[in-house]
């Protein structure tokens, strides 16, 4: 069974999330220090178990060196990827 279209660019935005992150060089605890979130809630969103609220992603951006809309890009990307 597929995940739900919802499931599924929750799942792309972890990905990308994580991508992003290494590719900076950040752990989870530095992502969540910078964006004042804990830990075990970037490790839920990375995973795909949580859905973030529009604030907490442009936190998320910020803290990743993107904007908002290069965030949401990557994520159709890779969600259009997914359901290939």
């Amino acid at each position: 069974m597929r995940p739900s279209r919802n499931q599924s660019l929750i799942e792309a935005l972890g990905v990308e999330i994580k991508v992003r992150r290494l590719e900076l060089g950040l752990s989870q605890e530095d992502l969540a220090g910078r964006c004042e979130l804990d830990r075990p809630y970037i490790t839920l969103i990375e995973s795909g178990r949580k859905q973030p609220t529009i604030s907490v992603l442009h936190r998320l951006a910020g803290a990743l060196e993107w904007s908002l809309a290069e965030m949401c890009g990557r994520v159709e990307v890779r969600y259009q990827a997914m359901a290939a």
